[in-house]
């Protein structure tokens, strides 16, 4: 493995990591869940099937929307599916859970905000994007829309079905739906990945 492959792979894990800890902050917030997880909710409500299970089908749904958009699965692809949730958990010790609403909310923008950062931070590895990343990236260049509004529009519609199928919706969800793609797309500039 070359020096730059080493780094890129060091990046990639690196920003796993930190989007497992800006996932366990939002979700330590308690006011909310991100669009694709009430998604999952929804559907085990259904289909009376763990939520880790459902958002398994939930990955392998999305995986299989990527064929027409003909985006290329990498090895950033598999290991994000495997190691966000550890590091997820990995973080959650050391996360409080606030009971005062005027900590919640900040903390919730702050995990939002460090997921962000980490979403720029793997895909622009160049290993490969997360299931949900590649539908959007390859959406966004499929109907040539900018990447916010193609994710906005994405955490909107996943949000409406898990809430219609019993999901959980709060603020932090609406927050995370109208700005993940602003500030996703924020994160792309920074680390200088072209879609």
């Amino acid at each position: 493995m070359r020096i730059d492959s080493i780094a890129r792979f060091i990046k990639l894990m690196g920003g796993l990591a930190i989007f497992g800890i800006g996932l366990s902050t939002m979700v330590h917030a308690r006011i909310g869940i991100a669009p694709w997880d009430v998604f999952a909710q929804g559907l085990t409500n259904i289909a009376h099937i763990s939520f880790g299970t459902a958002t398994v089908v939930t990955s392998i749904l999305v995986l299989i929307a990527w064929l027409p958009l003909k985006q290329k699965y990498g090895l950033g692809t598999v290991l994000n599916a495997l190691f966000i949730g550890v590091f997820a958990d990995l973080a959650a010790p050391f996360i409080p859970f606030p009971n005062q609403y005027w900590v919640q909310l900040p903390m919730f923008v702050l995990g939002m905000l460090i997921a962000a950062f980490a979403t720029g931070m793997y895909i622009s590895a160049n290993f490969g994007a997360g299931p949900r990343d590649g539908l959007i990236v390859g959406t966004s260049k499929a109907i040539k829309k900018p990447i916010w509004m193609t994710r906005t529009g994405y955490e909107l519609i996943v949000m409406s079905i898990g809430w219609l199928l019993g999901g959980q919706v709060r603020e932090g969800t609406l927050i995370f739906a109208v700005c993940i793609g602003w500030l996703m797309q924020a994160s792309f500039r920074l680390f200088k990945y072209q879609k």
